[in-house]
C-alpha cells in the first residue's frame, strides 16, 4: 500500500516566528516526525507568515487547490490555529476540502479521515471559540469595573479628566470649560455659537485647535 500523499502547511505570525516553539523550523521538524510515524509522504511544504484572521492566504489557497485537484490526499499542520482560529472557517474547510481528504494536526492528534477524527475536530474547535469569547467577556467586565472606579483602562483620558498614578482625576481647567459650556447651552446658545465664543476668547482644545460644535456637544451633554 502506498503512503498517503500530504502537504505540510506551516504558518507563523510575522512577529512571533520563534514564539512558543512554533518557529518555521520547529514546525517542519514536528511534521516530518509525524509523517514518518504515520507513513505519510510529504509532497510539498507550504510556508507563509501572517495572521489567521481569514482563509484568504496565497499559500493556503494553493495547498487547498492541490487537495481539491487530488494531487494531495491530506494536509498536515502542527496545530489547528496555524490553519484558522474560527470555527466557521474550520467547518467550511472540512465540508469543502476534507470530507474525503485528510486534515491532520500533530499536536491535537486529529485525523479527519475517520468519523471519530471529525468529531474530535469539531469539539476542539467549539471549545477553542468558547474560550476566546469567555476571555473577551472577562476582559470587557474588568474594563467596565476599572472605569466605574475611576481607574485608567487605556486610551486618552476623557476631556475634563487627567491620568495621575494610573487613576483618572478631575482636570480643574477643563472642568471649568465644561461647566461654562453647559451653562451657555442652558441659556439657549447654540453649540456652534458656544464654540465660536470659546475660539474668540482664545480657548483651545488639548490638541491646540479651536473647539468644534461636536466637542461642545459632548462636553455639554
Amino acid at each position: 500500500m502506498s503512503n498517503t500523499k500530504a502537504i505540510a502547511y506551516i504558518r507563523v505570525s510575522t512577529d512571533k516566528q520563534a514564539d512558543k516553539g512554533h518557529s518555521l523550523l520547529a514546525q517542519q521538524e514536528k511534521i516530518q516526525a509525524y509523517a514518518m510515524l504515520y507513513d505519510l509522504e510529504i509532497i510539498d511544504y507550504v510556508v507563509e507568515t501572517g495572521s489567521a484572521k481569514n482563509l484568504k492566504r496565497k499559500g493556503l489557497q494553493g495547498a487547498l487547490a492541490q487537495i481539491k485537484a487530488g494531487t494531495a490526499e491530506a494536509l498536515i499542520v502542527v496545530k489547528l490555529d496555524r490553519l484558522t482560529r474560527k470555527v466557521a472557517d474550520l467547518g467550511h474547510l472540512v465540508e469543502t476540502y476534507f470530507s474525503k481528504a485528510g486534515l491532520l494536526s500533530v499536536s491535537e492528534q486529529i485525523d479527519t479521515r475517520s468519523a471519530a477524527g471529525r468529531l474530535v475536530l469539531n469539539v476542539l474547535a467549539s471549545v477553542s471559540q468558547w474560550e476566546r469569547e469567555a476571555i473577551g467577556e472577562r476582559t470587557s467586565a474588568a474594563r467596565q469595573s476599572m472605569k466605574a472606579n475611576g481607574l485608567y483602562c487605556g486610551g486618552s483620558a476623557p476631556y475634563g479628566q487627567m491620568l495621575v498614578a494610573g487613576q483618572l482625576v478631575t482636570n480643574p481647567q477643563e472642568q471649568a470649560i465644561i461647566t461654562r459650556a453647559k451653562a451657555l447651552k442652558a441659556q439657549g446658545h447654540s453649540l456652534r455659537k458656544i464654540a465660536a465664543m470659546f475660539s474668540s476668547e482664545g480657548l483651545k482644545t488639548r490638541k491646540d485647535t479651536d473647539f468644534s460644535h461636536t466637542l461642545v456637544s459632548r462636553m455639554a451633554a
